[in-house]
């Protein structure tokens, strides 16, 4: 990274840490979901295993998505706030202020996650993972914090305004919850059971969740690979090509 990505970066953090809200949802709204499915619904889902040991993977995807919203607003503002005209005059790299909102919102992923599995483990959660297949669920987070992240900042580029730009991430938080994040895919009815199947994240899922619990799938993560790379390769492009547009 070059250093005017790196400054571009310490200013994204710095705009993360002074808003709460943001914080709150991309650190402690994970937290809350795990404690609310954990503790409330954990003993309605039949999944043949300890709930917490099933759904904390899932949980881990959320947390990637949850941050989403502050990423997308926030390159958002840069271009309609007159920002990007500043540091044109500056003569700060342009590509240096998208990747410095993707890197900001990848480490956001990583803080938000560790304080998961944090609250997992006192909750019970038994992971059976060696070293080499925890780097393997540290590598396939970081793969997928990369791709959402670019596929964010395009879609924050393409909103008209801040409050879109903010509404434009909710799919990708939604959509971890019709995957098999929270119940196996086969438990659901007609439809939506495909649509979990064959949905993004629920490879992604499963890749991490067999990472974890020591039996990892090559199948499932040659999928979840191809879709984290797929998506950030769309978004990358998108978001140059928006970004040449309007800045």
């Amino acid at each position: 990274m070059n250093t005017h990505s790196m400054v571009m970066l310490r200013r994204n953090v710095k705009h993360i840490v002074r808003n709460p809200t943001s914080v709150f949802n991309a650190v402690l709204m994970p937290i809350v979901i795990m404690l609310m499915f954990v503790y409330m619904m954990g003993d309605a889902f039949d999944v043949g295993v300890d709930y917490i040991d099933y759904a904390t993977p899932g949980l881990i995807l959320l947390a990637v998505c949850y941050g989403l919203g502050a990423t997308a607003t926030g390159v958002n503002s840069d271009m309609t706030k007159g920002i990007i005209n500043r540091f044109k005059v500056m003569d700060v790299s342009r590509g240096a202020v998208l990747t410095g909102h993707v890197v900001a919102s990848v480490a956001t992923n990583i803080i938000a996650i560790a304080a998961l599995i944090g609250v997992a483990l006192l909750l019970g959660f038994s992971p059976s993972a060696n070293f080499a297949e925890w780097l393997g669920v540290a590598g396939m987070v970081v793969l997928l914090g990369v791709a959402a992240g670019w596929l964010t900042v395009a879609l924050g580029l393409a909103a008209k305004s801040v409050e879109t730009a903010g509404m434009a991430s909710v799919p990708l938080v939604m959509l971890p919850f019709f995957s098999s994040a929270i119940v196996p895919a086969e438990k659901m009815g007609p439809g939506l059971r495909q649509f979990a199947q064959y949905q993004p994240f629920t490879p992604i899922i499963e890749t991490v969740r067999g990472l974890l619990n020591g039996s990892p799938s090559a199948g499932d993560a040659i999928v979840a690979i191809a879709w984290c790379v797929g998506i950030a390769l769309v978004g990358y492009l998108w978001a140059r090509s928006t970004f040449k547009k309007r800045a």
